[in-house]
């Protein structure tokens, strides 16, 4: 009969943090900048220029119509071909989630921007605003409050998708946890390690959701 083997997995925790840092870093990074394409190609799909409008739909649409880990091999193995240089895994890694995060935020901000309704914006131009100013001060603190519910969604979503960057050599918590499971055959007691780094994560981000909604009266 099996027995969880606890004190295996102790001596493998400053291994399993290292995976942590690389998946928190990757997570912030990347989906901090995932937040400014998102608001840029968000704003574009709301934008009266064909050109902008096209472009930013042609990136949300191929992003989201394509799976993480095909866009991380990409940017991985392929991307290095045509541009005539390695990527570093670890930067690779933070571009897959910027790109990615960012065509699903874009979303995010063209129905929250286009929720807000058009007498705002009326209103804003009736004060003497020009159309960016509306947009800067009465347009976006409104959408910006009904974004973040789906935000946090997305964060939660794309830090576990961080995951999946193992197939690209990024030592992430899974990259880690295989290589510990691997070489000390201790696959239960470090993947379940593991999968509770995850939900420790999560839980934490959802909790620090649920009361940034409560402070601000999100309804």
């Amino acid at each position: 009969m099996f027995g969880f083997n606890w004190a295996g997995v102790i001596d493998f925790i400053p291994q399993l943090m290292t995976g942590l840092y690389y998946t928190l870093l990757i997570s912030v990074l990347g989906l901090l900048i995932g937040f400014i394409l998102g608001a840029v190609f968000g704003m574009g799909r709301v934008a009266k220029n064909k050109i902008i409008y096209g472009i930013s739909t042609v990136y949300i649409e191929v992003i989201r119509g394509t799976p993480v880990l095909v866009q991380a091999i990409w940017i991985y193995f392929a991307l290095p071909l045509i541009i005539g240089m390695n990527i570093e895994s670890i930067l690779a890694g933070v571009i897959v989630i910027a790109i990615n995060s960012g065509a699903y935020i874009a979303e995010i901000v063209r129905g929250a921007v286009q929720s807000i309704e058009k007498g705002q914006m009326e209103a804003g131009r009736s004060l003497g605003l020009d159309h960016g100013q509306t947009m800067r001060y009465i347009i976006w603190p409104q959408a910006f409050k009904r974004m973040i519910p789906p935000l946090g969604n997305q964060f939660i979503i794309s830090i576990k998708d961080t995951s999946l960057l193992s197939v690209i050599l990024v030592p992430e918590l899974i990259f880690q946890g295989r290589l510990i499971a691997a070489n000390h055959f201790n696959a239960v007691e470090i993947y379940t390690t593991v999968a509770a780094f995850y939900l420790v994560i999560t839980l934490s981000l959802s909790l620090v959701l649920r009361l940034l909604e409560r402070r601000l009266d999100i309804q």
